[in-house]
C-alpha cells in the first residue's frame, strides 16, 4: 500500500490560473460560503450517531398501502420504471399478471400478452407507438419447508425518436384486451455536450421498504430529481424466508438452520409498486449489489435483478446487465460490477478501458463511476472487503481521471478527499458512500479507528471475489491493518441515512449536497454540501488528450 496520506498539498501554478478565471456563486442563500474541493484536502470531520435514527429500520408489512397490488385487473401495468437507453431512446417497464409463492408453480405464458407503449408530445396525442417483448422468471427452492416463486409477466420496451430536454406523454400495456396505463409523463434529458446537464441526479443505495426508506424516497422526490441513480441493494427480500412471515436485519442469526439463503420474492413486487410513483416519471438506473446474489438451489444467481431491470447494456457494448455505460447530458456514467469478474484478464475490465478510450470530455467533460461497495471506508461495516477490486481498477479509472465515484454497501455516508492510492492528490477522485437509503440492516455505527473496533483482515470477507487485506506501509498507521483516529482521506462521515443530490452547473463545477432524513422538514437544511470542483488544466488525462 502506498504511503498514508499527508494533511495538505501544494496547489500548482496551472491550478491557481483556473482558480483566478474561474467564476461561480459559492454563497448560500444567508450568505455563509459552500466549500470547494479546491480548499481541500480537509481535515476529518465526523458527525456521532444519533441513537434515535436507529428507529425505523423495520420492514414494513408486504399489506402496506404503498406496498399493495392495487389494480383490479391483473392485465393492467404495474410497477412502471423508466431506464435510459440512449440519449434519443428509453426503456418502458412494467408487470402484469399475478406472482404466485408456492410448492408447485407453473409460470405464466408471457407469449399471450402484448407489450406497447404509446407515446407523443402531447396529452393524449400519441403519435408514436412501440412494441417489445416480456418474460417470466421462477426462484425455486427444492427443499423441505421452502416455497418456490414464479413472477408476473414483466415486459420492457424500448422507445425511440426522442427529442433532447422535452416532455413526453405515454401509456403502457396491452391494447388487445384493452389493459392500458393511465396516461403518464416524463422528461428527456439535454443531449450530451458540454454546455448541457441534468436539472438534478439523485444519489442512494440499500433502500429496502422500511420506514425510513418512505422517508428517504419521499425527500428525494420532493428534491424534484431529472435522473435516479441506485447503487446496489434493492428490496432486501433475501432477508426472509420463503414463506414470508417478518424479515430479519440478519440472516443467518434469526434462521441458523436454512438450507440456502432464501428470499422472499413477493417483496421485489412491492418495491416495484413502491417505487413506481418516482420511476415511472423519472429514469432509474441500477447496479447490482450482494443482496441481488439470491442463490437458488441450480446455481443459479441474480434472477431478479437481472430480468426485472433494463439497462443499456448493448447499447454500451458490455452486453452485461452487471456493468455498462451511459450519458446524461455532458455527464458520463460507468456502472461498475463488483460481483461478476473485475479481473485485469476478464470481459468487464476490457470493457472499461475500451468504454473510458471513448469517452471525450469536450462533450461530456465529467465521467462518474459507481459501483456497490466503496473502496475507500473508514467504518467497521465492509472495511477493506473489496480491495482486491480497488487494486484491479483503480488505476485504470484515475489514468483516465474519474471525477466522482459513489458506492453503497456501508449504511451511513461518507465523503472523501481527493484521493488515489491512499495518498491524498488533487487529480484523484471524489469518492463518496451513499448507503444511507434505510435498510432492514439498521444504520452502521462504528468505526474502524474507533477502539476494539477494528475489524481482523478475515472478517469482511466478500459473497463473490477474493480477500485483499493490507496493512499500511507508512505513515501514522504504518504497520497497521487501521487507523488509530479518522483517516486522512476521510473527509466527513455520519451515521444518518438519507439521499443525495449532485447538480451539474458546468464543466468544471457541481454541486453536492447530502440531505438527510431527519432533515425532511427544514428548509435549507443539509447534512453535507460541498462544490466539486474538475481541474482539466492540472490534471492532465495520461490516458486520452482529448479535453
Amino acid at each position: 500500500m502506498s504511503p498514508a496520506p499527508s494533511t495538505s498539498f501544494i496547489i500548482p501554478t496551472p491550478l491557481l490560473m483556473l482558480i483566478a478565471v474561474t467564476t461561480m456563486p459559492l454563497l448560500l442563500a444567508g450568505g455563509e460560503s459552500i466549500p470547494t474541493t479546491l480548499d481541500g484536502p480537509f481535515k476529518p470531520s465526523t458527525r456521532r450517531f444519533d441513537p434515535s435514527l436507529r428507529r425505523g429500520s423495520d420492514d414494513l408489512p408486504i399489506d402496506h398501502p404503498r406496498l399493495r397490488k392495487s389494480n383490479v385487473s391483473s392485465d393492467l401495468p404495474e410497477q412502471i420504471a423508466l431506464a435510459l437507453s440512449t440519449p434519443s431512446s428509453m426503456w418502458v417497464s412494467w408487470v402484469t399478471g399475478d406472482a404466485v409463492v408456492g410448492k408447485d408453480v407453473k409460470p405464466l405464458d408471457a407469449t399471450l400478452v402484448s407489450s406497447e407503449v404509446w407515446y407523443g408530445k402531447e396529452k393524449g396525442n400519441y403519435t408514436l407507438k412501440k412494441k417489445g417483448n416480456a418474460t417470466v422468471y421462477s426462484q425455486l427452492y427444492p427443499f423441505d419447508g421452502l416455497l418456490n416463486y414464479t413472477s408476473g409477466i414483466i415486459h420492457h420496451v424500448l422507445i425511440d425518436g426522442l427529442e433532447p430536454d422535452t416532455k413526453y406523454y405515454y401509456r403502457c400495456g396491452d391494447s388487445s384486451v384493452p389493459a392500458m396505463s393511465e396516461e403518464i409523463s416524463f422528461d428527456t434529458l439535454p443531449l450530451p455536450s458540454k454546455d448541457s446537464y441534468p436539472h438534478r441526479i439523485a444519489f442512494v443505495g440499500d433502500l429496502g421498504l422500511t420506514s425510513n426508506t418512505t422517508t428517504t424516497i419521499d425527500h428525494l422526490m420532493d428534491n424534484d430529481p431529472s435522473l435516479v441513480v441506485i447503487v446496489g441493494d434493492f428490496t432486501y427480500a433475501n432477508q426472509y424466508r420463503t414463506t414470508g412471515g417478518k424479515g430479519a436485519s440478519c440472516f443467518s442469526c434469526s434462521f441458523p438452520d436454512a438450507p440456502i439463503r432464501e428470499t422472499y420474492q413477493p417483496r421485489w413486487d412491492a418495491w416495484g409498486r413502491f417505487m413506481e410513483p418516482l420511476t415511472s416519471k423519472v429514469p432509474m438506473m441500477v447496479i447490482e449489489g450482494n443482496h441481488e446474489i439470491e442463490p437458488q438451489a441450480s446455481g443459479v444467481t441474480f434472477k431478479s435483478y437481472s430480468e426485472r431491470f433494463a439497462v443499456p447494456s448493448t447499447e454500451s457494448g458490455s452486453n452485461s446487465n452487471f456493468y455498462y455505460s451511459f450519458d446524461a447530458g455532458g455527464v458520463h456514467f460507468v456502472m461498475l460490477g463488483a460481483y461478476v469478474d473485475y479481473n485485469q484478464t476478464g470481459a468487464q475490465y476490457a470493457w472499461l478501458k475500451e468504454d473510458l478510450s471513448k469517452v471525450d470530455r469536450s462533450v461530456t467533460p465529467w465521467l462518474v463511476a459507481t459501483m456497490h461497495p466503496p473502496w475507500y471506508n473508514s467504518y467497521s461495516s465492509h472495511y477493506q472487503e473489496f480491495e482486491c477490486m480497488r487494486q484491479e481498477m483503480e488505476e485504470l479509472l484515475y489514468q483516465h481521471r474519474v471525477d466522482i465515484i459513489f458506492a453503497g454497501h456501508v449504511h451511513a455516508y461518507e465523503r472523501m478527499n481527493r484521493i488515489y492510492n491512499y495518498t491524498l492528490d488533487p487529480c484523484g477522485a471524489v469518492y463518496i458512500t451513499i448507503g444511507d437509503g434505510g435498510n432492514i440492516e439498521k444504520v452502521d455505527v462504528d468505526f474502524a479507528d474507533d477502539p476494539e473496533k477494528c475489524p481482523s483482515p478475515g472478517d469482511n470477507v466478500p459473497e463473490i471475489g477474493g480477500s485483499c487485506p493490507l496493512n499500511f506501509t507508512s505513515g501514522p498507521a504504518k504497520g497497521k491493518f487501521c487507523w488509530d483516529r479518522q483517516p486522512d482521506w476521510s473527509a466527513f462521515r455520519e451515521s444518518s441515512f438519507g439521499h443525495g443530490i449532485l447538480e451539474v452547473m458546468n464543466s468544471t463545477y457541481a454541486l453536492w449536497t447530502w440531505h438527510r432524513n431527519q432533515d425532511v422538514y427544514k428548509d435549507d437544511s443539509y447534512g453535507d454540501q460541498i462544490y466539486i470542483v474538475r481541474q482539466p488544466n492540472l490534471c492532465i488525462s495520461p490516458a486520452t488528450s482529448r479535453y
